[in-house]
């Protein structure tokens, strides 16, 4: 699934007339960065969630785009990330799927990332990356076996060393995660991961040091078209 259902309020006035999937970032609609990751991961099948000028993402995309077959997943209201995930269960409940963000572009061997998930058992799978900002986004802190024990500061007191990081955007989930979301508006990370870290569920972070770069403000654009245009900052399978 990819969650490109918002705003894009940072990257205003664009987006007031084009939704942040759709800007164009070296030659492609962003989205099709994530698109094209999925596809090379051999997923072929992809939950697309819209709210913000979605019917624009529709009339670009289709029902195949980039090598995928496309479901819609319209809003209204907008859900946040862990709305858009139960609104969307009847197509992704029953087996392990992908979560990811529209807005970034990411050089991630995903087919790693899922054999690494299936190895561990965990219920979910947080890609992860060393970040001297992290704190600004929220701290996920992870112990020696890569498993997450504290979440944005939560629980405070922990019996393990553990090593800081900031979340990419990218989770692997097993369908058990749909007795964990609520049900209209809320967040994943601020609701749901949280309940799971207090039943005890085995939540894992994996941690990643290539290329990844968020294109949701007008220096984060600028840059990601820079990096873009050279082309030589993915591997070309995970180019469009």
């Amino acid at each position: 699934m990819i969650l490109a259902a918002g705003f894009g309020s940072r990257l205003r006035p664009l987006t007031d007339s084009v939704p942040k999937p759709l800007i164009e970032v070296g030659g492609y609609p962003l989205i099709a960065y994530s698109l094209a990751l999925l596809r090379a991961a051999g997923i072929h099948e992809v939950v697309i969630n819209l709210h913000h000028l979605g019917e624009q993402i529709r009339a670009a995309l289709g029902d195949e785009a980039y090598g995928v077959r496309i479901i819609y997943s319209p809003e209204d209201p907008i859900l946040d990330t862990g709305g858009a995930i139960r609104q969307a269960e009847r197509w992704l409940a029953g087996e392990r799927f992908v979560l990811l963000n529209s807005d970034m572009v990411i050089d991630l061997d995903l087919r790693a990332l899922l054999a690494w998930h299936a190895q561990r058992g965990g219920l979910a799978t947080m890609v992860l990356r060393p970040d001297p900002d992290a704190a600004r986004y929220g701290v996920i802190e992870i112990d020696a076996a890569q498993r997450v024990r504290r979440f944005l500061g939560q629980p405070r007191e922990v019996k393990a060393a553990l090593m800081p990081f900031m979340f990419t955007g990218v989770h692997v989930f097993e369908p058990r995660v749909f007795d964990y979301l609520g049900h209209g508006s809320f967040s994943s990370t601020r609701q749901t991961y949280p309940r799971m870290m207090a039943a005890g569920e085995p939540l894992f972070g994996y941690v990643f040091d290539g290329y990844w770069r968020v294109l949701d403000t007008p220096d984060g654009l600028a840059d990601g078209r820079r990096d873009l245009a050279a082309r030589t900052c993915l591997n070309p399978r995970h180019l469009p």
